[in-house]
């Protein structure tokens, strides 16, 4: 049975590639319209990916720890 720090992490990991995924339509968004930068909101969405997985990354050492 995963404990409440193991369930969180993975919890965490999951919306992370749920970020991933949002920020890849925005792309694809852009190209199919034509614009040749990348959209601000796509940047947003990538910055919080990160720090989800940063976040997921910091409660695997707290599960080690344990």
């Amino acid at each position: 049975m995963p404990s409440d720090v193991d369930a969180l992490r993975e919890r965490l990991e999951q919306m992370a590639e749920e970020l991933a995924d949002l920020a890849l339509d925005r792309l694809r968004a852009a190209l199919d319209a034509g614009e040749t930068s990348r959209p601000a909101d796509e940047k947003c969405l990538t910055q919080a990916r990160r720090a989800v997985e940063k976040a997921a990354h910091l409660l695997e050492q707290v599960g080690q720890v344990r």
